[in-house]
């Protein structure tokens, strides 16, 4: 039987992270002894977290406080996926938000505690500096600075069942959609999955997350527009029939060609938003029986597939040409 010799202290292998379990430690021939040996008081190495160790003295760097809590959460440093990852642990929560950049929320070093998402089956507790959060399925993790991430959207989910002052909430839910890290589709979707939208505060907060998401899908049409070279149209206009009734407003139209452009971002945060979807259905309806296109472009697919709706747009245009001209509807800025 082969047995391996414990490293003594002083031939030590060469090490490539600072931050090892007791598992990886046992794989290079490091014993209990040893390490126990090595993290007395005023040793060379510390206990970091359960089974994690820090080899070296003094304070831990945030990124090592962020790899010890990925190792302690169970995470494979060799597993496929993004750099130190892998699907099965990643990290959540304010420190998720803080890698990604976020304004509003204060630098790693000074993020007290790191959240880590993992399976619901996983059996993990909180310990001294790291939170344990749980999800059905796992998201695909993003690699940010070499570190697996939940996506925005988790991540502000995660944040925000734990933070109680409505106006943190508003915002870190504005600057996710200003700030271009994610569309307010799928941070309304993560919030109603994790049961968020029935507190007060975060409720209260989503009405100024669809403000700035319209805001941004506006801007993002307006530079469509000028970008693909596609005519100019009229923004943002109330059409009606000529002593009729109103047939609704639209965010760009082209009398000459009878297209027009709607851009509802409730139906598409909502996802499953009955009421909004009918009342496009109905909008549409009635302008294409009056010879008048409308085009529904969502804010997700401007901020995606800009070339694509451009595309749409520009054959409706194009298209307008073959068709019987349409009725004569009053234009009236909204």
């Amino acid at each position: 039987m082969n047995h391996r010799t414990p490293a003594a202290p002083d031939r030590l292998p060469a090490f490539d992270t600072s931050v090892l379990t007791s598992r990886q430690l046992r794989e290079r021939g490091i014993g209990a002894a040893l390490i126990a040996e090595r993290c007395r008081p005023g040793g060379a190495w510390q206990r970091l977290l359960p089974q994690v160790y820090l080899l070296h003295a003094g304070p831990p760097s945030s990124l090592e406080r962020v790899q010890a809590a990925l190792l302690y959460a169970g995470r494979d440093p060799g597993a496929h996926g993004p750099a130190g990852g892998g699907r099965e642990a990643m990290v959540t929560g304010l420190a998720a938000l803080a890698l990604h950049r976020f304004e509003a929320v204060p630098p790693l070093p000074g993020v007290p505690v790191v959240d880590v998402l993992v399976s619901r089956q996983r059996r993990l507790r909180d310990t001294r500096g790291v939170a344990v959060r749980r999800a059905r399925t796992l998201p695909r993790p993003q690699d940010v600075g070499g570190v697996p991430c939940a996506p925005v959207p988790r991540a502000l989910a995660d944040a925000l069942g734990v933070i109680g002052d409505p106006d943190t909430v508003r915002v870190l839910l504005c600057e996710a959609v200003r700030g271009g890290h994610c569309d307010a589709s799928a941070v309304v979707r993560e919030l109603a999955d994790a049961g968020l939208l029935e507190l007060p505060h975060v409720a209260g907060a989503v009405a100024d997350l669809r403000a700035a998401d319209r805001t941004m899908a506006e801007e993002r049409l307006y530079a469509m527009v000028r970008r693909h070279a596609l005519p100019d149209p009229v923004w943002n206009v109330a059409l009606r029939l000529p002593g009729g009734p109103p047939l609704g407003g639209v965010d760009a139209y082209w009398p000459e060609h009878a297209v027009a452009v709607s851009l509802d971002a409730r139906s598409a945060m909502a996802g499953a938003d009955e009421a909004a979807w009918t009342r496009y259905a109905r909008q549409r309806e009635h302008l294409e029986a009056l010879g008048i296109t409308l085009v529904h472009l969502t804010p997700a697919k401007l901020a995606a597939s800009p070339e694509q709706q451009a595309a749409v747009v520009r054959t409706a245009l194009t298209a307008s040409t073959d068709r019987t001209p349409a009725a004569y509807v009053v234009v009236t800025p909204r």
